[in-house]
């Protein structure tokens, strides 16, 4: 039976399989890394969220995890790389082929450039995180991932698209804002204009009591300005951010309730 310095001595006098297995090694620990990366972030995001500072939603604190598990993978694979390179020519000429290497791979893959660097700028901005409904190059979904070179973005017919960070350049952020809007339209009787503004004008004030998440009195408008046996008004409303669709039918309800209690018929 061998020793382990007959062993070794053995796999130095072989060389291809003494660089094959040493080349195995360093990318079992790069995918070693890979494998561990997000358990490695997630103790340095969850104290983030302990700071009094640094008041983190967990939606953040998944997206910076995503992104930075996925900043460590990719470097243990280009150390494995360099490493692997390295058993085969010396120090000096591993840094020239680097370099070499780096401004040749910097002027072919520019999209894969400029797609990670826009990553590495999502862990320092708060753009959007996963979770947020958002819109990105016409394409309305909810972020599933982030990642240093994509983002998954899930459409609400089910399809998952794959979106390359570079070409985020305008996004549309449905999960933050400060408040969302609400229209109503009203088609009257000409007659009743004067008595429908009076109404609506008194009853805006009121209704921000009544109506919980009215955040302010509407404003009444005329989009067409089109006088004839009938005309249309328009009630401009701001709601509590994501609480419009669930207004609307409480605002109905009272619109109907005090016109049919003024004798105010809407027309079709």
């Amino acid at each position: 039976m061998m020793t382990i310095e007959e062993l070794l001595t053995f796999l130095r006098e072989t060389t291809w399989l003494w660089y094959f297995l040493r080349i195995l090694l360093f990318f079992l620990v790069a995918l070693s890394i890979h494998g561990l990366s997000g358990k490695l972030v997630r103790p340095m995001t969850a104290l983030l969220r302990l700071s009094p500072r640094e008041r983190m939603k967990p939606e953040r604190g998944k997206t910076l995890t995503s992104l930075i598990a996925s900043g460590i993978s990719m470097t243990g694979f280009l150390f494995a790389m360099i490493a692997s390179v390295g058993l085969f020519v010396s120090n000096e000429s591993l840094v020239w082929m680097v370099g070499l290497f780096s401004a040749a791979f910097g002027l072919a893959a520019r999209p894969i450039i400029s797609d990670v660097m826009t990553g590495i700028g999502f862990i320092f901005e708060d753009t959007f995180a996963v979770g947020d409904k958002v819109e990105i190059l016409g394409i309305e979904g909810v972020i599933e991932a982030i990642n240093l070179r994509t983002t998954l973005l899930r459409a609400p017919s089910g399809e998952l698209y794959v979106i390359p960070n570079g070409e985020i350049r305008t996004l549309r952020n449905f999960s933050r804002g400060r408040f969302s809007t609400t229209n109503v339209h009203l088609n009257i009787s000409a007659g009743d204009l004067n008595t429908v503004l009076t109404i609506l004008e008194d009853l805006s004030k009121e209704a921000v009591e009544l109506l919980p998440n009215l955040l302010e009195p509407w404003q009444v408008i005329s989009e067409k300005g089109v006088m004839g046996q009938q005309t249309q008004l328009t009630l401009l409303s701001k709601t509590r951010f994501g609480k419009a669709a669930e207004m609307r039918p409480r605002l109905l309800a009272l619109l109907q309730e005090r016109l049919a209690e003024a004798g105010i018929k809407l027309v079709d």
